[in-house]
């Protein structure tokens, strides 16, 4: 069997897909098919958060899957392994957010929250940001800022507005009594690495209570230490009412969830919300081990020390090149490099590519650069010295 022929001729063409077919991968390396090997700089789109094919990951599924998989009634009945991921969330959740419900991914987690909301607030409207990503349900699609993902939906969900990101007049002009909920990224992932000021989300806070509207952080991308904290909103004065997770909550097992506030939760009724799987045993096994071991490796630090090391060098790239690249911005291990001509940009990512670089292109210009969590100096290096190489050879 040909792998890329087969895919070619059954899968659904949503994608313009790599002609590369990966068959396995070790932390920050996969291989082909052919045995030709890759530094993936991606972490598959920041899910991978502690590496591929990590012991911890499976141990956690070979320990669980010979109990139990999937419940009975799944969240009628009761699970040892989500009863002991709820309470090591309890321990680093931000806020005063202290229920959490399981889903099987971003999209689906906030598509429920912005449900909730609504249906709480018994008000209609939603507050997104220009740029921003938030899924690919109908729902999420109409909440998210950018016409490429929306437009050929149509019609789409009613009863969303957009506001500029960073942007607090905006959001001012646009509060009132018809908002149920305010939703956003604390870094936009899809749409940038777009970072606000450093009072932003406080002060988006401070709007929302005071227009009893509710604040749904997405912390998709974010979450789990990607930023250098376990959440890229910790040790703020943000009060959330919704958040939501998934990427990195399982470091390549698909699981999301949202946790919500005790005064949420003593507003939704039997029947808001259900699912098939919401926390089946084996993804909330996976989660567990692997934010044990974000916690016990103290990742978040690491991230911090490694993300400085790759800002500063990228930095000298743009010193080196300013006519090429306009703009370094990151926090921790999610990091841009925007350039200025789209064609380079692209030229860059196909040679990366063929000297074995994993690298993803966002907004046709930005290079976004987000590799397991995990990684070492000598790893970052050796996908920087490709990088450095790709672009050398293109100018």
């Amino acid at each position: 069997m040909d792998t890329i022929s087969t895919e070619d001729k059954y899968f659904i063409p949503f994608f313009n897909k790599i002609q590369v077919s990966i068959e396995r991968g070790d932390g920050i390396y996969v291989w082909d098919e052919n045995g030709k090997k890759y530094i993936d700089f991606t972490s598959g789109w920041g899910v991978t958060c502690i590496g591929h094919s990590n012991p911890v990951i499976i141990d956690a599924i070979n320990e669980q899957s010979r109990k139990i998989i999937q419940n009975p009634c799944s969240g009628l009945t009761y699970s040892p392994a989500r009863a002991k991921l709820l309470n090591l969330m309890n321990e680093i959740l931000p806020g005063d957010l202290s229920r959490v419900f399981f889903s099987n991914s971003g999209a689906e987690a906030n598509d429920a929250v912005i449900k909730l909301a609504r249906k709480i607030s018994s008000r209609m409207d939603v507050i997104s940001t220009n740029k921003s990503f938030h899924g690919r349900t109908i729902s999420t699609v109409s909440a998210t800022g950018q016409a490429i993902h929306r437009e050929k939906f149509n019609p789409l969900m009613p009863s969303y507005r957009f506001v500029p990101f960073n942007d607090i007049d905006a959001l001012k002009g646009e509060m009132d009594e018809n908002v149920a909920a305010v939703i956003l990224e604390p870094i936009q992932g899809e749409g940038g690495v777009n970072i606000p000021s450093d009072d932003y989300l406080e002060k988006v806070s401070d709007i929302c209570k005071k227009n009893n509207t509710f604040l749904v952080i997405d912390e998709i991308q974010t979450g789990f230490c990607r930023t250098g904290s376990m959440f890229a909103i910790d040790g703020m004065n943000v009060k959330v009412d919704f958040l939501t997770m998934a990427k990195g909550f399982a470091g390549g097992f698909p699981i999301g969830a949202f946790a919500v506030t005790e005064e949420v939760a003593e507003k939704v009724e039997k029947g808001d919300h259900g699912g098939t799987y919401c926390g089946n045993p084996l993804g909330c096994a996976v989660s567990y081990a692997v934010i044990k071991y974000l916690i016990d490796n103290r990742i978040d630090e690491k991230v911090q020390e490694t993300g400085a090391k790759v800002m500063a060098r990228l930095g000298r790239l743009k010193e080196k090149y300013p006519d090429l690249i306009s703009n370094i911005r990151g926090k921790g291990l999610l990091i841009a490099m925007e350039l200025n001509d789209p064609e380079v940009t692209t030229r860059i990512y196909d040679e990366s590519l063929k000297k074995g670089l994993f690298i993803n292109v966002t907004q046709g210009n930005i290079i976004r650069i987000f590799p397991a969590l995990n990684v070492t100096p000598d790893e970052v290096n050796e996908g920087l010295d490709i990088l450095e190489n790709v672009i050398e050879m293109v100018i």
